[in-house]
């Protein structure tokens, strides 16, 4: 035989073999002849029962702050002083830039003295009504002169308030010379340097910043999974929390370390994104030591959600086969004694199981309860209803045991 055929033979051997296996299943004489006097291989085995499950569902993600701010200048002027540190936190009023307040203290200057002299004009306008007061009792002047003297009264009045708001509105842009931050938080760079002309009406934003304690998370769910949620709640095979207070959110790094502390839902909106179509929704988290930052991704973990009954496998008991994944069960050989027969299944979602367990795998269709299934011993399976004994999980520790004293 050629090398160039060897080869082939090769990358072909493993084709054959599962398509040896998968004939041998419906073959009893197949079967028999394949068995040919082997002897029983010892196979860990796990009897199935029916059981509540918590199921998972994994999303990517991004963090955000719980409040995102601009910060804006609202007066026109040149930026003479930024009191912040780049990046740093600061505290909620913490001052952050200040721009040139001389012109507007003088404004509001300005404003001052025209409100003392509305109040002169006032006071003048006062005492004319009060002169002229007895003396329209007395009928000595015309109706038209009191009048006058009355509507300069209303005047005067109606100036001193107009001279109060121009006050006020000066002294309002005064101290808007000086930015606070309105919230505590992260702040980011200076979008103005000092000595920059930062205006009113345009050119306006000079820095951003965010609150991260506590931090968001914003993951979107697909219209086909909610679709899928909803109609298996709607038919009893999945158990959803009766609100979002229901759910619990964890949060996982791209290399799958765990972060921060759980947290919970607070948002999801009631229509699909017309770009995606998909449901935006988002998480909390506490985040006190500022672990997390805006823009971060990451995985979301959203728990909360159980499958009823349910039958769970051992992930390892799970095999790839030409046709789709399937398991060794417990089986009869035409000899009437334990067999390794092939059962084809259609599997869910992977569970974290408690214990020694590990993770699982949910079994949809092809396992029901009572069914015994190779958990352990898998490689030693080698066509189907090949014979086993089949043990379990404390006979083959037990057996595993006594061969060293076996030994001795």
């Amino acid at each position: 035989m050629s090398p160039r055929h060897s080869v082939e033979s090769l990358r072909l051997l493993p084709v054959l073999t599962l398509a040896a296996l998968l004939s041998a299943c419906g073959n009893g004489q197949s079967q028999e002849a394949a068995a040919g006097g082997m002897s029983a291989q010892a196979v860990t085995v796990q009897t199935l029962a029916a059981r509540d499950v918590a199921i998972d569902f994994e999303y990517p993600g991004q963090t955000a702050g719980s409040r995102e701010v601009e910060i804006r200048a609202r007066v026109s002027g040149i930026i003479d002083r930024r009191f912040y540190e780049e990046g740093s936190q600061v505290k909620a009023g913490a001052a952050l830039f200040r721009i040139d307040p001389a012109p507007y203290a003088a404004a509001a200057a300005a404003a001052e003295a025209n409100v003392a002299t509305a109040q002169a004009n006032l006071a003048k306008a006062e005492r004319d009504h009060a002169r002229y007061q007895p003396l329209i009792e007395a009928r000595a002047i015309s109706q038209m002169d009191f009048d006058n003297v009355a509507s300069a009264l209303d005047i005067a009045r109606a100036n001193l308030k107009a001279a109060q708001a121009q006050y006020n509105t000066a002294r309002i842009n005064l101290g808007y010379t000086e930015i606070h931050a309105p919230i505590p938080g992260v702040i980011g760079r200076a979008l103005k340097v000092e000595g920059a002309l930062a205006s009113a009406d345009s050119d306006s934003l000079l820095a951003t910043m965010a609150q991260i304690d506590p931090i968001d998370v914003n993951f979107a769910v697909s219209d086909a999974d909610r679709t899928k949620l909803q109609s298996e709640a709607q038919a009893g095979t999945l158990l959803l929390p009766a609100g979002n207070a229901g759910y619990s959110v964890r949060l996982k790094s791209n290399d799958g370390r765990w972060l921060a502390q759980a947290g919970k839902l607070n948002f999801s909106d009631y229509k699909a994104d017309t770009n995606t179509g998909a449901y935006s929704t988002r998480a909390r988290f506490n985040n006190p030591k500022g672990e997390l930052t805006p823009g971060q991704f990451v995985r979301v973990v959203v728990s909360g959600v159980k499958r009823p009954n349910a039958i769970v496998v051992p992930q390892r008991a799970v095999l790839d086969g030409a046709t789709g994944k399937y398991v060794y069960v417990v089986g009869k050989g035409q000899d009437g004694k334990p067999a390794a027969e092939p059962r084809p299944v259609v599997p869910g979602e992977w569970v974290q199981l408690e214990g020694a367990e590990g993770n699982g795998w949910v079994i949809k269709q092809g396992l029901k309860a009572g069914d015994q299934v190779v958990v352990d011993g898998t490689a030693r399976i080698f066509f189907p209803f090949q014979p086993i004994n089949p043990l379990t999980a404390e006979q083959a520790a037990a057996a595993a045991a006594a061969q060293p004293a076996a030994r001795q």
